[in-house]
């Protein structure tokens, strides 16, 4: 039985708390370019911990959905607010691209709400739970991670990037 969360394991619950808090306040930016700025410092952080935690093949926890539907709207259309134009870009890591002959977009807001929906949901699960379901749900996200939304973090990443130095 674990006793404590690893330190990478507590950076990462750290890491994805300030995500949240981030885009929660994303009104509060005074640009375009300082909202991007943050997202620019902070997904790679994500990316690089989470890249860094232990796979556990035996960890099998639940992650409980709890953002609601209109909350994720609302984060989705703040950021769509501060993006505008820049909101949208050309997809290339998309399973589809390989069978179109025209070009797929997608969204920075969509793209960032996405992200914000797992890290909620992982903030609001372990923080009543026990230190080895705490871990078993880190391992889940890990997971989440790998088939899911460290694609779409690097995707969006490279989307804010292009928009931030203007290519």
């Amino acid at each position: 039985m674990m006793e404590k969360l690893t330190p990478n394991e507590l950076a990462f619950i750290a890491l994805a708390n300030e995500y949240c808090h981030a885009l929660e306040r994303s009104l509060d930016y005074e640009s375009r370019e300082q909202f991007m700025g943050t997202m620019l410092k902070l997904l790679p952080r994500l990316y690089i911990t989470m890249s860094d935690l232990d796979d556990d093949p035996y960890a099998d926890a639940y992650i409980e959905s709890a953002l609601e539907e209109d909350v994720y709207d609302m984060m989705r259309g703040r950021v769509a607010q501060i993006m505008a134009e820049e909101d949208i870009y050309l997809e290339v890591f998309v399973e589809d691209m390989k069978y179109s002959d025209t070009p797929i977009s997608a969204s920075v807001s969509e793209n960032l709400a996405d992200l914000y929906q797992e890290f909620f949901n992982l903030i609001h699960s372990v923080q009543e739970a026990l230190t080895e379901t705490q871990h078993e749900m880190l391992c889940q996200c890990r997971l989440n991670f790998v088939n899911y939304w460290g694609q779409t973090l690097c995707n969006v990443l490279r989307a804010l990037n292009a928009a931030f130095y203007g290519w």
